[in-house]
């Protein structure tokens, strides 16, 4: 159905495109807020995106693999989101976004300490992060994903989980200390 929908929008049609747009936007949107941590900035990075695919969508050959081409365009917009809002404080929202990275079973705490981990991290190694472990991909579609190569893919999703491991330490040392204080 993804296929046939991605064909008749390569060749113009509208319609295709919204119903595109209806299948894969939502998904769109979880995906950049999980990277970018900010709802406006997200749905921006995820215009931006949906915009540049319509206006590329001829230059896809292969339509069974529009979801990776179009996250790559997302990746991008999001991205090119950070570089601009860089010097601006970042406005956090709570959105309510449902995946496979469910956070029904962790309590508040625990979702607090990842989401503190989560926002010292780099945008890029957010989303490597996010494809892998909140969308349940492999490293070959990650990297897929992304658009880069597997061995590439690898290294950064090593360094990237070294990272939020050394964010979330780090996270729990300064809770550890402001426990030692006293009042």
């Amino acid at each position: 159905m993804l296929a046939g929908l991605v064909e008749r929008a390569r060749q113009g049609d509208e319609d295709a495109f919204a119903a595109l747009v209806s299948v894969v936007g939502d998904r769109c949107l979880a995906i950049a807020y999980r990277i970018l941590r900010d709802f406006d900035l997200a749905e921006d990075a995820v215009q931006t995106a949906l915009v540049s695919a319509w206006r590329e969508l001829g230059a896809l050959r292969d339509t069974a693999k529009f979801e990776p081409w179009l996250h790559r365009q997302l990746v991008h917009a999001c991205y090119a989101e950070v570089r601009r809002s860089r010097g601006r404080t970042l406005r956090l929202v709570e959105a309510e976004l449902a995946g496979p990275w469910s956070d029904d079973y962790l309590t508040v705490a625990d979702r607090d300490e990842l989401e503190r981990g989560f926002r010292r991290l780099p945008a890029e190694q957010r989303a490597l992060l996010v494809f892998r472990y909140y969308l349940g991909l492999s490293v070959p579609e990650v990297a897929q994903h992304i658009g880069v190569p597997l061995g590439t893919a690898k290294s950064r999703l090593h360094y990237a989980e070294l990272a939020l491991r050394a964010a979330l330490e780090a996270d729990a040392r300064g809770a550890d200390r402001r426990k030692e204080r006293p009042a």
